[in-house]
């Protein structure tokens, strides 16, 4: 994706207030080998870009003063209550070096798996996105996740993913963090407390 940023001379609260009463918002570009960049963009432009899932998680072409520079979005503040923008950062990426960012995953095949349609488990999307490492140019917009061959009792985790070439996963902590969760139902689950209770009363 493209947009369009344009050079910010003054910096601080005041200037940026009255840079968005224009309908500007105040943003900054850093990394790389140059000193970090004070841009503005079009607020309304910016608005929508940011509506789109790629927006977030591609390589974006930012075009400043006539020159393109491929960036990240690394972060976006928002005002608490109005549709409103405060802030926005952005990353040069160095083709040539490896990154990290964080991207969506995209489910499907989960009404078609034994674990939903056979046994009526209880699925449920643990984590949304992955932090993955890879080269600039393998980036990908999203990471699709089929759930198709989900079954009872086996959640999936990180390592069960296929991850596109040149891709990997960037764990924190946990060694394999499961990314969807499969729990039986609850009746079928509560059966096992109920049969002890069951056995006593023969006894007696």
């Amino acid at each position: 994706m493209k947009f369009v940023a344009f050079e910010r001379a003054k910096q601080g609260t005041g200037a940026s207030r009255r840079l968005r009463i224009t309908g500007r918002t105040p943003g900054i570009v850093y990394g790389g080998a140059t000193e970090p960049s004070l841009i503005e963009i079009d607020h309304n432009a910016l608005w929508h870009a940011l509506k789109k899932e790629a927006f977030h998680a591609s390589v974006l072409q930012m075009e400043l003063n006539g020159k393109t520079t491929e960036v990240l979005l690394r972060d976006v503040q928002y005002h608490p209550f109005k549709q409103l923008v405060l802030h926005i950062d952005f990353q040069r990426i160095d083709a040539n070096t490896k990154m990290h960012k964080k991207v969506p995953l995209h489910f499907s095949g989960q009404e078609e798996s034994p674990a939903f349609k056979l046994d009526h488990c209880l699925i449920t999307h643990v984590a949304t996105e992955l932090e993955i490492s890879c080269m600039p140019k393998e980036l990908p917009e999203f990471i699709a996740v089929d759930l198709s061959k989900l079954t009872k009792g086996h959640s999936l985790h990180a390592s069960d993913i296929v991850l596109p070439k040149g891709v990997t996963a960037v764990i924190h902590g946990k060694n394999n963090p499961v990314l969807v969760s499969v729990v039986a139902p609850k009746a079928e689950a509560e059966a096992p407390a109920a049969a002890p209770a069951a056995d006593s009363k023969k006894k007696k």
